[in-house]
């Protein structure tokens, strides 16, 4: 679905973040919720060659993989009115144009709430993508965020503040990749400063 089509058809609408969205929407909303959704399982296999990142050493940043047992956690924001063009032109530039990311919709629980979930909208990078870097061991993936750095910053903020957020607002979920990396990072880091 494309976002022209989603502005068509909506007065009101949700965003999933699931990455950098979680504490850095960049765009106007009315209201912001935790929660997750099902069906996928967050993983630092896609590349950035602009935000945390370049052409020579693309960063690494999270993207879903469809696993039918997992559910990811993040923060979804309510977009109403004018809000949703606006923050559906600064996404199409942000996640589609520099990040490589389509659009898809999917089903949203928000925490802690009994009713029906809602439709949000997702930022999702596939396979088929050229920034696409797939699988690697924590400790590849650590090391490579360790030593990356794009034009919003280096990528081992993106790592600790995505790490930072779950341990604050989903301190009961446990996300071993997301943790595992976290720690491998961290140890490159300290090496790196050792020997210096």
């Amino acid at each position: 679905m494309k976002p022209q089509d989603i502005i068509a058809a909506k007065t009101s609408l949700w965003i999933f973040g699931y990455g950098s969205l979680v504490w850095k929407p960049d765009f106007k909303y009315r209201r912001s919720q935790v929660g997750y959704i099902e069906g996928y399982k967050r993983r630092f296999w896609h590349g950035d060659n602009f935000h945390r990142g370049n052409d020579e050493s693309p960063g690494r940043v999270v993207t879903l993989i469809e696993d039918d047992d997992a559910c990811t956690w993040g923060m979804a924001f309510e977009v109403t009115g004018s809000q949703v063009e606006e923050s559906l032109k600064y996404l199409n530039v942000r996640e589609a144009v520099c990040g490589g990311y389509v659009t898809k919709m999917v089903d949203f629980y928000p925490e802690g709430e009994s009713h029906a979930p809602v439709q949000a909208l997702l930022y999702i990078a596939t396979a088929d993508n050229a920034l696409y870097l797939g699988p690697a061991s924590p400790e590849e993936i650590g090391t490579h965020i360790a030593t990356s750095q794009g034009k919003t910053g280096h990528n081992l903020e993106y790592l600790l503040r995505l790490a930072e957020f779950m341990r604050r607002s989903c301190p009961h979920v446990e996300d071993d990749h997301l943790f595992s990396i976290e720690a491998a990072a961290l140890t490159m880091v300290s090496y790196l400063l050792a020997a210096q």
